[in-house]
């Protein structure tokens, strides 16, 4: 090509340049995502060898810290109920390390599997994010007998989120509302989540799965006014399970205090 004063330029073809940057770029965006998809995939540890699914006539799962809290207080504190698993995840909410070759260490968030015969709880104190939910119900579920199983969802709630034409004032809390799957025929111990208020999170996606499976399930979600562990609000818990299994009704103050104190000191501007 000739410029203005005679010069000739060489003419170079942005096209197939600019079609090399896409493809390196598409390249790397797959390479990213890859990385980013295995760091974030969702597994299930045993403590020992497992062959083919866990036998197990009932499923309790523990979601958020009273729910939890309940667990440990009023079911583990018992004895008898050794660690045989874990789930093992990592996300932008946790704390952990997102190791997967290790047990979690003392004080990392975690999916701890319990059992007891043919009773299986998992306790569930970190965050589940939206995209790792449909991984953790699959894989937890994976490695569980679905004949015969029956599952028991607790979920904490805000109270604020409830949704109710009728005053709600702070004496009411805390207290359950359930929902369940058509294959449950069982006893309920409180009133059914009334519309428009849903559930979401991890209790969701474990009711959906069982329902889309036509596993008996039901969820009892506690609405409260406190957030953090509070032995009121764990208290509320003890009807629903003590229809599956024998509960510790009366833990020791030491026991409460244990799951509670932490909440109590970080609520304190003072200390």
């Amino acid at each position: 090509m000739a410029t203005f004063f005679g010069e000739v330029l060489s003419v170079f073809s942005r096209a197939v340049e600019e079609d090399d940057d896409v493809t390196n770029e598409n390249e790397e965006d797959e390479q990213i995502r890859r990385e980013i998809e295995e760091k974030r995939s969702v597994e299930v540890r045993w403590l020992s060898q497992t062959d083919g699914s866990l036998p197990c006539s009932d499923l309790i799962i523990a979601v958020g810290p009273n729910a939890t809290g309940f667990i440990s207080a009023y079911v583990l504190s018992s004895g008898g109920w050794p660690a045989v698993g874990w789930v093992s995840l990592w996300n932008e909410r946790s704390r952990g390390s997102g190791r997967t070759d290790t047990a979690p260490a003392p004080g990392e968030p975690s999916c701890v599997l319990y059992r007891q015969k043919q009773v299986l709880i998992c306790q569930c104190s970190c965050y589940v994010a939206e995209d790792q939910l449909f991984q953790w119900t699959e894989k937890v579920f994976g490695c569980v007998q679905a004949r015969g199983l029956s599952v028991t969802v607790l979920s904490d709630c805000s109270a604020a989120e409830y949704k109710t034409s009728d005053y709600l004032s702070g004496s009411s809390t805390p207290f359950l509302r359930c929902l369940k799957t058509s294959l449950h025929t069982g006893p309920v111990t409180c009133p059914p989540l009334e519309p428009p208020n849903i559930s979401c999170g991890l209790a969701a996606a474990v009711l959906s799965h069982c329902q889309v499976q036509r596993i008996p399930a039901v969820l009892y979600q506690c609405f409260s006014d406190v957030l953090q562990p509070d032995s009121l609000t764990m208290q509320a818990y003890g009807a629903a399970v003590s229809a599956v299994l024998k509960l510790n009704q009366s833990p020791g103050a030491e026991v409460l205090q244990k799951f509670t104190r932490v909440s109590e000191v970080q609520s304190n501007l003072y200390t």
